[in-house]
């Protein structure tokens, strides 16, 4: 797209056409029921995209959040560094706690990290949707510490639910935790890995908004 549209809806329907998208297809890569998107564009319901799936959006169609309605000070998706192959992945200054828990009122970018694609596809991640943060507070540890960085796949997370390390949110507060499923349809366990802290063994999938699936860690060595 090449031309700007004041109408988010507007926008998100050109560039759907554009990318031979469906409105379905769509709602189901972001965790939404099938007619999420198409209420959307079509019937202005919501009235805003929620900040994570406008997010999701943004990266996974390879677009500023700006044009769908968004700051344009937030994450940009992942590029190619100019002149290499490399992919740069946005490093967000914002942590995910991994301790009481702490509210991400924005993501703004603070630098970029470069990774092969070929490393990246290894890794089973959509060059896309990654971006990197940081790790607050030690309920994750020894698995995650205070201070690690983390790479989030936003492309993998509730359309594609496995065990594993997620970050997500429950009650507005952004955090890292394992998640694995509970028995019982649509349930699931919200794993602490550190016994000091509190898990939560059973819960309704919809009381936790999944934001991507941790799939690198790196950290400092002292």
């Amino acid at each position: 797209m090449t031309e700007f549209d004041p109408d988010p809806r507007a926008a998100l329907d050109r560039l759907l056409t554009e990318k031979g998208i469906d409105y379905a297809q769509l709602s189901a890569r972001i965790g939404r029921n099938p007619a999420y998107i198409q209420q959307y564009i079509k019937r202005g319901s919501p009235r805003r995209l929620a900040e994570e799936d406008r997010a999701r959006i943004a990266a996974y169609l390879g677009v500023s959040e700006a044009l769908l309605g968004g700051p344009g000070a937030r994450a940009p998706a992942p590029v190619r560094a100019r002149g290499s192959a490399m992919v740069l992945v946005p490093k967000l200054a914002i942590g995910a706690s991994a301790g009481a828990g702490t509210i991400a009122e924005g993501e703004p970018v603070e630098g970029q990290v470069a990774f092969d694609p070929r490393w990246l596809r290894d890794l089973g991640a959509d060059p896309r949707a990654l971006s990197i943060i940081r790790v607050e507070g030690d309920s994750m540890a020894p698995t995650l510490n205070d201070g690690d960085d983390i790479m989030v796949d936003g492309g993998d997370a509730a359309t594609r639910l496995r065990d594993g390390i997620y970050v997500l949110r429950m009650d507005d507060v952004l955090m890292v935790k394992r998640v694995a499923r509970a028995p019982g349809a649509g349930r699931v366990s919200v794993i602490s890995d550190n016994p000091h802290y509190k898990s939560w063994d059973d819960l309704p999938l919809t009381a936790v908004r999944l934001i991507g699936r941790v799939v690198w860690t790196g950290r400092r060595v002292r």
